[in-house]
């Protein structure tokens, strides 16, 4: 069973008629590729890189609790002496505009006046204040267009309180259903927050990966309101971290996880609980060539390139996939080996891959 450790942060043997329905039509288009990575690197630029690989979306974390230690007095006002907005954000704007790139901002973690003074994973206690902070986000980044509320919030070290559930399709009790019905007021609250500074705002939720404490079936289908709705939201995430081929012709992945090869499963899911059609954003992918502590599994550099390779294909050829985004650029042993390049900047045959696919 694939095992994803907190950072410091088939397929479906169907007949061809059921395939076909979730299949949208084989045409290549211009798929959207993403990049979490480094403004600068040892003091080199790297959105030139980053320009290079094809990349159009630079996705980079905006953390509540560091911008907002103490409570602003008008919380919705971007100029409120207590924030604390971060300088590599803006850096990041200048390149991405320089590069005709995007900027997706995650707002993730709460400060400790605002979940009663627990650690930053712990979930707000009013989602309306969440969705206030993220109103002043997009006040102060007007350009920024892409936000994604709080990733993998479907395993503890990512939010809190959190109660672990059996996977395989086990009902969920109250206290299992608690995160996710939080999670999903939060996600509602900011997409009323976000929409209302900008029409032209896209809100990306749900934000699973390829297991956790919470299997990804369970999360979607209990992404409920207190009236029993599903949050809104403008495209779903998922990051498909994988330990076997991309195809959409191998048989469902076990324990309940989501690979890159599940993707068709998941999008069921989408449509059956939360909107039929939801664009899927896969956030974050990597492949690691070597053993290392984020992972409990690896492939040659070699089998990485085709990987990629064959992830890119699927995706260009399945619209329903909005964008699909690569995070550790480098490898930073012993943590990674997922980079594209190596920790000394030496490019890996991935490299090649993601930048032509």
């Amino acid at each position: 069973m694939l095992t994803r450790r907190p950072r410091s942060v088939l397929r479906r043997l169907v007949v061809a008629t059921a395939l076909l329905a979730l299949l949208a039509p084989a045409t290549s288009r211009a798929l959207s590729k993403a990049i979490w990575g480094q403004v600068d690197r040892d003091g080199v630029n790297q959105f030139p890189m980053y320009h290079q690989l094809g990349v159009s979306i630079y996705e980079i974390d905006l953390r509540w609790d560091e911008v907002a230690p103490t409570r602003p007095v008008d919380p919705a006002d971007p100029r409120d002496p207590a924030y604390h907005w971060p300088g590599e954000i803006q850096q990041a704007l200048t390149q991405a505009r320089r590069f005709h790139m995007r900027v997706l901002l995650q707002i993730i973690g709460a400060p400790a006046w605002a979940n009663g003074g627990q650690s930053w994973n712990w979930a707000p206690r009013r989602p309306a204040d969440f969705a206030t902070f993220a109103s002043a986000a997009a006040r102060e980044y007007p350009a920024v267009h892409l936000w994604m509320i709080w990733g993998e919030p479907t395993r503890s070290p990512n939010f809190e309180p959190l109660v672990p559930a059996q996977p395989l399709g086990t009902k969920l009790d109250s206290a299992q259903q608690a995160a996710p019905h939080l999670y999903a007021r939060i996600l509602d609250a900011s997409y009323g927050a976000l929409k209302h500074v900008s029409a032209h705002n896209l809100v990306i939720g749900g934000c699973t990966y390829t297991t956790g404490s919470i299997d990804t079936q369970q999360w979607i289908e209990n992404l409920r309101l207190p009236d029993g709705r599903p949050p809104r939201m403008d495209i779903y995430a998922h990051n498909p971290f994988s330990y076997q081929p991309p195809s959409f012709m191998s048989i469902p992945s076990p324990f309940g996880e989501v690979q890159f090869s599940d993707l068709h499963e998941l999008a069921g899911w989408i449509d059956r609980y939360l909107r039929p059609g939801l664009p899927i954003f896969l956030s974050e992918w990597t492949i690691p060539t070597s053993p290392d502590e984020e992972f409990n599994f690896y492939v040659s550099q070699s089998t990485a390139a085709h990987w990629i390779t064959d992830a890119l294909h699927l995706a260009r050829h399945w619209t329903r996939i909005y964008a699909l985004g690569w995070v550790n650029v480098y490898d930073d042993p012993p943590v990674t080996y997922g980079g594209l390049l190596t920790e000394n900047g030496v490019r890996k045959p991935g490299f090649e891959a993601f930048a032509r696919g």
